[in-house]
């Protein structure tokens, strides 16, 4: 799973690092539930990663892949509603910090 994570973060840097045309339709708009449901399944969380990177990164720099990686295990119309409510994504980065914190005491 770590190895997962890792793996997802080198993707999202190698995404941040070049413009892409975003199949969401839009590239730099929001991410529509409609646009993420004619998206294949694997590229779903790929889309949605791709969102909320950026998004947490204004929260948790360091730790933005580690958390997106976190986030992307939540189901896909959780995270749709995260995206669209910066107050409850917050919630949800402090909540992984949290989550972080204790396991980095065990």
């Amino acid at each position: 799973q770590q190895q997962q994570q890792q793996q997802m973060m080198q993707q999202q840097q190698q995404q941040q690092q070049r413009p892409s045309a975003g199949s969401t339709g839009c590239p730099g708009g929001p991410l529509t539930a409609a646009a993420l449901a004619s998206a294949p399944p694997g590229v779903q969380k790929q889309l949605l990663g791709e969102k909320l990177f950026p998004a947490i990164s204004k929260y948790q720099p360091e730790l933005a892949g580690k958390i997106t990686g976190m986030m992307l295990e939540m189901d896909n119309s959780e995270l749709l509603i995260l995206l669209e409510s910066e107050q409850q994504l917050k919630g949800k980065v402090d909540e992984a910090m949290r989550v972080l914190e204790v396991q980095g005491r065990s």
